[in-house]
Parts: structure tokens; sequence; C-alpha cells
């Protein structure tokens, strides 16, 4: 499976961003779907992520601002950003992971001005 991740930019306090991962070479319906995320000097964080089903989870500090949601039919994953803040600044990576394998994307990078 490969997964391409896109949407990052240059944004305002306040403002909104929405990336996007388009998975091919694989059933994309069958994995799990996340966002990770990894600021300068920090470790990469998981930020939220969406079942086979649907049900999403999020880290408590995106909750509220952030959405993921997932289009099976298009093999792509989405995380809509509102309300960002410079904290928010990091490389996005997604990822996809069933019971017997994980993938990682390539990361996008995300820069929320003060």
């Amino acid at each position: 499976v490969q997964l391409q991740a896109s949407g990052g930019g240059l944004v305002q306090t306040g403002g909104s961003l929405r990336l996007s991962c388009a998975g091919s070479g694989g059933d994309f319906s069958i994995y799990r779907m996340a966002w990770f995320r990894q600021a300068p000097g920090k470790q990469r964080e998981l930020v939220a992520q969406i079942g086979t089903g649907g049900s999403a989870n999020y880290a408590d500090s995106v909750k509220g601002r952030f959405t993921i949601s997932r289009d099976n039919t298009k093999g792509t994953v989405y995380l809509q950003m509102n309300s960002l803040k410079p904290e928010d600044t990091a490389v996005y990576y997604c990822a996809a992971a069933n019971w017997k394998s994980g993938y990682w994307g390539q990361g996008t990078l995300v820069t929320v001005s003060s």
C-alpha cells in the first residue's frame, strides 16, 4: 500500500486546512487509518484515527477542532483542521494499519503563524 499525503501549507492562527491522504495498491477499506504529527524537536504523536467502520478518536489537544474522515470509494482519508494554533505546526503523516501490516505516507508540512 502506498500513501500520498497532501494539503499542508502556511496558515494564520485561527485558520483552516484540510489534509488528504490517498491510498493505492491495496484494499483501502480494510485498514484503520490515522494521522500523526511531528513537531521540530518532538516525538511523533497520534493526532486522530478512524476505524474501518468510521469510528474516530482524537488527541485531547485537537478535540473539537480537527475532524478525521474517510472515503473508501476514493481510497482517501481526510483531516479537516479548524481553529489552528501555532502549536499545531508540524509535519503531518498519514498511516494505515490492519492485523498484519502497517504503512506510512510521506509527510506534509503544516505551519501556523501567530
